[in-house]
């Protein structure tokens, strides 16, 4: 029996206060072209009710080719250069299905 692996990402952004306003107004548009990627199982990035700034992440993806077209799409897009340079604390597990 084939088992299949759900890759899910969770995590934080912390996004700098001069930056804040261009990452706010970007968030949208990029919840919204990766909902629409194939295989995205459930994407939310809200922000953190106690920490300023703090975007809280979490990505469920259908498998690991999925989660890596996400990736490879996200870093040309317009969030990538809205949040370059900005650290990211993620981690990304597989979870057998």
């Amino acid at each position: 029996m084939t088992q299949y692996l759900e890759i899910v990402l969770t995590g934080y952004i912390d996004v700098p206060e001069d930056r804040l306003t261009a990452v706010s107004a970007a968030l949208p548009a990029h919840i919204s072209l990766t909902l629409a990627e194939p295989g995205c199982l459930s994407f939310e990035v809200l922000p953190d009710p106690d920490v300023p700034g703090r975007f809280n992440v979490s990505e469920r993806f259908a498998n690991r080719a999925d989660f890596d077209a996400h990736q490879s799409r996200m870093k040309s897009s317009p969030w990538a250069d809205v949040t370059k340079g900005i650290q990211r604390h993620y981690q990304v597990s597989e979870i057998a299905k």
